[in-house]
């Protein structure tokens, strides 16, 4: 018996049940789509968060006092974010932009718009921060020294409070104090339920006045001149810090320090050693199911081997070899698995379309691949022990079965 005509006898072996043939494959093509749509998930979530750091700029370094609200010679100011622009001590750093940050209620003619980050800072902010302005202008450090108050939104904010209105020249209330807005931030890319686009910026003095007052700055944005100096920027830094921050006594390592500083390209490194070990995890999970599909093949191929008992003992009665029964049963389980995977790459490549939990899932190419050759292999494997036991049924056994 040729192969094509053992292909022949096993599909017309699946269309005698069809429904029961299915559900079988229904079951592999939920493993499949899991798989390919859960790492999916994963890397376009991976792939988000990595965007938002990048736009951060990867040859930026953030410090942040790890001591707020304790003594002030270990708070951050403008004078210590001033001296970090030293040519001599740091002369790879490129700008410094001193931040303050608060959440605040912007009100344009009765319409209210919570805003969770209102930043103050300075015009280098912009640029080292990777934040560009798309409509009208940023701020120029004249605003900044004079303390005056206009404010750059973000896309969110201008749909919701200007909504078929241009916005520029506009006046809002922020906590009282009137703001004119002067730019719009160019659209950026958000994560999940974080919106980066719902953000305000106005000059540090202007924040201060209005918001957070004259205490410590919430952080220091250091700018290197280039990529690959980051780290060496980070050390100038570090020795600047050390000299103008003093622990207090009541410190409780002698090791401790009064700062943090978060590097952008080892937080970058971090999230990507992070992100492609919850895409595994999730990849893991989702091959449950495909294992779960293997055995229902099993469960089926047996039923199938048993009700098909007697036809098999007249086919070997025939003279069939026990190769081409075992080699029939064998291509049935086979193509339950191709047939319910390649549904199952269908379905994920059209779900992909669609954002899940708020992340637009990133299709990986070998998870594809990988998907389908395991759904395969899940066929053969499983499909073994029902195509072993039909082939070693013996003639006589099977013509008496009833």
């Amino acid at each position: 018996m040729s192969f094509r005509e053992v292909v022949r006898f096993a599909l017309r072996g699946l269309s005698a049940n069809k429904l029961r043939s299915a559900l079988t494959m229904l079951g592999i093509l939920i493993g499949v789509a899991s798989v390919i749509l859960l790492v999916a998930v994963g890397n376009g979530s991976a792939k988000a968060v990595s965007d938002r750091i990048e736009a951060l700029g990867t040859n930026t370094i953030t410090v942040m006092s790890t001591n707020r609200g304790g003594s002030s010679n270990t708070s951050l100011t403008t004078e210590i974010a001033d001296a970090l622009t030293d040519p001599t001590m740091a002369p790879d750093v490129a700008s410094v932009s001193p931040v303050v940050s608060s959440s605040a209620t912007i009100t344009y003619e009765g319409t209210d718009h919570d805003v969770s980050t209102f930043v103050g800072t300075t015009t280098d902010w912009f640029k080292a921060s990777n934040t560009p302005v798309g409509e009208g202008a940023g701020f120029s450090a004249d605003d900044v020294a004079q303390g005056r108050r206009v404010v750059v939104i973000g896309e969110t904010v201008a749909e919701e409070l200007f909504p078929g209105v241009d916005p520029i020249d506009k006046q809002v209330t922020v906590s009282g104090a009137l703001f004119t807005v002067v730019g719009v931030l160019a659209e950026k890319s958000s994560t999940g339920n974080q919106d980066s686009n719902d953000t305000a910026i106005a000059p540090l003095n202007a924040v201060r006045q209005v918001l957070s007052g004259y205490g410590a700055l919430s952080s220091i944005l250091v700018e290197a001149k280039d990529p690959d100096k980051v780290d060496l920027v980070q050390s100038e830094v570090s020795t600047i810090l050390d000299q103008r921050l003093t622990t207090t006594a009541s410190s409780t390592s002698s090791n401790s320090t009064p700062y943090r500083i978060q590097n952008a390209s080892q937080l970058l490194e971090t999230q990507t050693a992070t992100a492609d070990t919850f895409t595994t995890l999730l990849g893991a999970v989702a091959a449950i199911s495909l294992l779960v599909g293997g055995i229902g093949i099993t469960n089926i191929m047996l039923v199938t081997v048993t009700e098909r008992t007697r036809e098999i003992g007249i086919r070997k009665a025939l003279g069939a070899p026990r190769r081409v029964i075992l080699n029939q049963f064998l291509i049935e389980a086979t193509l339950l698995s191709v047939i319910g995977g390649a549904l199952g790459v269908a379905a994920a490549l059209i779900g992909s379309n669609f954002e899940i939990v708020g992340v637009r899932p990133v299709i990986v190419p070998s998870s594809v691949g990988l998907a389908l050759g395991v759904s395969i292999a899940i066929g053969l494997f499983f499909g073994g022990l029902p195509a072993s036991r039909a082939a070693r049924l013996r003639p006589i056994d099977a013509l008496r079965y009833e």
